[in-house]
């Protein structure tokens, strides 16, 4: 067996992993197989189980507000896990080489599941353009194009760094940004251009992308310029629309807030957080999930879990959710080559924005989104691709070295006149002190 930190090519794990020689070509040893990070999947699971507690918790209430059986929402969220399972074990088994060559049917059904979202009738409870209905079974599009994104962006990035075109504005930084001005208009647009209407996810596809960007090597100054501009599109994103802009006013004057019906949701949500105390109220004492927090199930439900478990139990579930991003970041840090990296980095962005988002709007430090935590709200779309993420991160983590990589990584062909001098040994580059996972020290420009 190869010492540690050796780079040397496995054959076997190559091929057990669907890499062409084109793939290959040049790059560091892809790893033995060996074996994987359970701990990932135990903390995935613990997440799955506290977001099921939760849920059986508040069925009477959810069903009686509904009008339904109080078994519905126990059952349907069991569907949700069971059918989130099978997408995790059939991403941690299809080879990663395999995933990066279906990026385009991937973005053409994101695509088709999109436009299919925009031409359904709305519910009219909920009038945004998010979902396509079959009966009583619903599909939000957008995780899909989360998960789609994720592979075409991993896949795109290590084309340019082999080419060593990160920062050619033509070939790389031109065709993020119409991706992103199509993203945004798509959907974070108001409902009323029958757009999605979901700046949530649109930011946190963003972030993903952005973040898949700087560790992929991309010029900081390109970034912080890209960064700019979408900040200024955001802006004139919120201004047009009304409850955009009563959202955000609510959020910064909270006690004005809480009599119009933009803030209504905001401050009911800090309630249920006050309200469970130290211990919390218990598992069957929850009042705000009847009829006083909005989705109490869906974006609402860290208040609710809050109200029923109070701080203890707050810190222990954000100790889970905090540790299982640190178990993602490890095998990022430990990842055998530029694609499978990218992935998991970007999977690491998707789970943690979404999460300090949903957890920053529920109390109140962040203006409230309608977007889910991860593993733990109800929802089948979410969680099954939420799943299938990290069924991904599963697979990379059998590959992963024992120690962070300190030589030239696979795919890369360094730009001209970047290597400072540092051969290939990072151990001391500028950009490792910044958190940035990428193997070749020469392959970004401070210019």
């Amino acid at each position: 067996m190869a010492p540690v930190g050796r780079q040397s090519f496995d054959r076997p794990a190559i091929r057990q992993r669907g890499l062409t020689a084109a793939d290959t070509a040049g790059s560091l040893d892809l790893g033995r197989r060996h074996r994987p990070d359970f701990w990932l999947l135990i903390l995935c699971l613990l997440m799955l189980v506290i977001g099921l507690v939760v849920v059986y918790a508040i069925s009477p209430a959810l069903a009686e507000a509904a009008g339904t059986s109080q078994t519905h929402y126990v059952q349907r969220q069991l569907l949700a896990i069971g059918l989130s399972l099978v997408a995790f074990v059939a991403m941690a088994r299809i080879p990663l080489g395999l995933v990066r060559r279906f990026y385009k049917p991937l973005l053409i059904l994101a695509g088709v599941a999109t436009l299919l979202a925009l031409v359904m009738p709305v519910n009219p409870l909920y009038p945004a353009h998010r979902w396509v209905r079959l009966g009583s079974l619903s599909f939000q599009s957008v995780e899909l194009m989360k998960f789609a994104v994720l592979i075409a962006m991993a896949g795109f990035l290590t084309e340019r760094a082999r080419r060593g075109l990160l920062s050619d504005f033509n070939q790389t930084i031109r065709p993020v940004l119409i991706a992103v001005g199509v993203l945004v208009i798509v959907v974070a647009g108001p409902s009323a251009i029958h757009a999605q209407s979901d700046l949530g996810s649109t930011a946190v596809i963003i972030a993903m992308m952005a973040t898949m960007a700087f560790v992929a090597g991309m010029s900081l100054k390109k970034l912080a310029i890209g960064v700019a501009i979408l900040a200024i599109g955001f802006i004139l994103v919120v201004i047009p629309s009304n409850y955009r802009r009563d959202r955000v006013t609510s959020f910064l004057h909270p006690d004005a807030g809480c009599q119009q019906a933009a803030g209504y949701q905001a401050c009911q949500a800090l309630i249920a957080v006050g309200s469970g105390g130290l211990a919390g109220l218990g598992l069957g004492r929850s009042v705000q999930a009847y009829g006083y927090l909005p989705e109490a199930a869906n974006d609402s439900i860290f208040a609710i879990y809050a109200e029923k478990f109070g701080f203890i139990g707050t810190a222990v579930l954000l100790g889970i959710i905090v540790a299982f991003l640190s178990r993602i970041k490890s095998i990022a840090e430990r990842a055998p080559d530029m694609f499978s990296r990218l992935i998991v980095i970007g999977i690491l962005a998707w789970l943690s924005v979404q999460a300090a988002i949903n957890i920053g709007a529920m109390i109140g430090l962040l203006p409230l989104k309608g977007i889910t935590l991860p593993f733990i709200s109800y929802g089948g779309t979410s969680v099954v691709f939420a799943a299938a993420a990290v069924g991904l991160v599963f697979q990379v983590s059998y590959y992963t070295s024992m120690r962070v990589s300190k030589t030239t990584g696979p795919d890369i062909k360094p730009q001209q006149g970047n290597n400072r001098g540092g051969g290939n040994d990072n151990s001391h580059d500028w950009r490792r002190q910044r958190g940035a996972y990428h193997p070749n020290p020469g392959s970004r420009s401070r210019a």
